[in-house]
C-alpha cells in the first residue's frame, strides 16, 4: 500500500498527526522535499503543513505542481502549507480557514502563520505564537464581551508589531497594556491564555481528517507541465535529479 505523507513541525507534531491519520511524518517542506518524498516513498497523497523558510530555501511551487503532474495529490493547510494552497488553486487543495483567508486577501502577510520554534529532534516545539492565532484570540474574546474593542485594537496592533521570532502572547499584552500597570497586564495574560485559539492546529487536524477519510480531490490535470531552466537550478541546489 502506497503511503500517505505529512509534512509537518511547529504546527502539530508526530505524535498528534498520528493520533489522526496514519502517515509517515516527514520535517517541514523545504526546497526539494517533495521531490525527495516523491521519488522516495512515492506516496498516495502529501499533505503539507508546515515549510522551513529563511533559514532554509522555502518549497518551491513548481515542485509541487511537478508531484501533482506526477498525479500524486497535494494537500495544503495551517501554514507554508495553506500559503501554497492559495498560490497554486486550483491545482493544490486547500483546507481551513487559514487557507481561505489567503485565498481571499493575496497580499495578506506571509508572516502570520510563522513561529520560531526547534529542530527536527524535539519535534520542531514552537517557541513563539503565530500573529493569526494571536489575532484569532484576540477578535473571539471580544465578541464574547471578554476584552473591549479598544483593547483588542491595541492588542492587535502590539501583534503586528512584534517579529514573529518574537511574538508572544506574554509580549503581545504587555507592550499594548503596559501603560495600565502589571496587574491589568497580568489579568489579560491570563485571560487571553485561558481563552486562546488555537487556529493553526484545528486546520492542520481538518487536513489530516481529509487525508484519513480519503476526500480529498484528484489532481487536476497538467498537461502544459514543462520542466524550466529555473526548476533544474532549484533540483541542482538540493542535490536532485528526475
Amino acid at each position: 500500500m502506497r503511503p500517505k505523507l505529512v509534512f509537518t513541525g511547529p504546527t502539530l507534531s508526530q505524535g498528534e498527526v498520528l493520533e489522526v491519520v496514519e502517515a509517515i511524518c516527514l520535517p517541514p517542506a523545504a526546497q526539494g522535499s517533495i521531490i525527495a518524498a516523491v521519488q522516495h516513498f512515492d506516496p498516495s497523497a502529501i499533505v503539507i503543513i508546515d515549510g522551513g523558510f529563511q533559514s532554509e530555501p522555502a518549497v518551491r511551487h513548481k515542485e509541487i505542481l511537478w508531484a501533482i503532474a506526477k498525479g500524486v495529490p497535494v494537500i495544503g493547510a495551517a501554514s507554508m502549507g495553506a500559503l501554497r494552497a492559495a498560490e497554486l488553486f486550483p491545482y493544490m487543495q486547500g483546507v481551513g480557514l487559514i487557507y481561505r483567508w489567503y485565498r481571499r486577501f493575496a497580499f495578506a502577510p506571509d508572516d502570520a502563520v510563522a513561529v520560531l520554534h526547534g529542530p527536527w529532534e524535539v519535534n520542531c516545539a514552537p517557541m513563539t505564537h503565530a500573529l493569526i492565532d494571536l489575532r484569532m484570540t484576540v477578535r473571539r474574546a471580544c465578541r464574547r464581551g471578554i476584552i473591549s474593542a479598544e483593547y483588542r485594537t491595541r492588542l492587535e496592533r502590539a501583534a503586528q508589531a512584534l517579529n514573529f521570532r518574537e511574538r508572544t502572547l506574554a509580549r503581545m499584552v504587555g507592550n499594548a497594556l503596559s501603560c495600565e500597570g502589571d496587574l491589568v497586564v497580568e489579568k489579560y495574560q491570563a485571560i487571553l491564555a485561558a481563552a486562546f485559539v488555537q487556529q493553526k492546529k484545528q486546520d492542520a487536524r481538518d487536513a489530516l481528517r481529509l487525508l484519513h477519510h480519503g476526500l480529498f480531490n484528484e489532481p487536476v490535470p497538467l498537461p502544459d507541465f514543462q520542466l524550466t531552466a529555473a526548476f533544474f537550478k532549484d533540483l541542482d541546489e538540493a542535490g536532485l535529479e528526475i
